[in-house]
């Protein structure tokens, strides 16, 4: 597969801003990489950015978009840069904190089951995963594997992302930013079903009933 130069800078460079800004909140690299749990949640942030290098995910409008959905986008972007300064800086001063090391194990273990969550589905979708709400050509519904009982799977693993990269610092700010994803995602996730079930009609329908939608047994 060729990856491409544009995709790849993109992800290296939002990556290490990323991380820049949550050892910045810290007070730099030495508070930063003294916890090993903040250690193995950069590694595993590292690690997906690499492996999104070798996906087809892209920003297709492809054969038909909800254009009125691309709201999402920006307000991804503004919580994703709260998200990455606020929780570390709340850390660093001691601010709505709560618990110690066991908290931050438990995040970074969060943060990886998150991370598998959120790329699996990428792989399964291939050209078909894209930023926008679109139906790509040649799109089909996939409902079995990591599809068959979750019809979100990559957005829950956004959330188990956000939740443990929150617990990572300790952070009940992070915590809060994390349900703020939740407006965003359910919109979107509305959008797309409305997409697919006027493209899938009977098909989708049927889906849905054998399935959830984000949270299995709750949403």
């Amino acid at each position: 597969m060729k990856i491409s130069p544009k995709l790849a800078f993109f992800a290296i460079v939002s990556t290490l801003a990323y991380l820049g800004l949550a050892i910045w909140g810290l007070g730099g690299f030495a508070a930063f990489f003294a916890h090993a749990p903040l250690v193995i949640i950069a590694l595993a942030t590292l690690v997906m950015a690499i492996a999104s290098l070798f996906t087809e995910v892209n920003l297709s409008s492809g054969e038909r978009e909800d254009r009125g959905n691309r709201w999402v986008l920006p307000a991804f972007g503004v919580i994703g840069l709260l998200s990455g300064y606020l929780p570390a800086y709340t850390d660093r001063i001691d601010f709505w904190t709560f618990g110690g090391e066991g908290v931050r194990w438990l995040g970074a273990l969060l943060f990886i089951v998150g991370g598998a969550l959120r790329m699996w589905p990428v792989f399964v979708l291939g050209k078909r995963f894209s930023g926008l709400v679109a139906i790509q050509p040649g799109h089909r519904l996939v409902t079995d594997g990591i599809y068959r009982r979750l019809r979100n799977p990559s957005y829950l693993g956004m959330l188990v992302i956000a939740v443990g990269w929150a617990l990572g610092f300790r952070s009940t700010v992070g915590l809060l930013l994390a349900a703020l994803t939740v407006i965003p995602l359910i919109a979107r996730i509305h959008s797309e079903e409305a997409l697919l079930r006027a493209q899938f009609g009977s098909e989708y329908e049927a889906y849905c009933a054998r399935s959830w939608r984000l949270i299995p047994g709750v949403y």
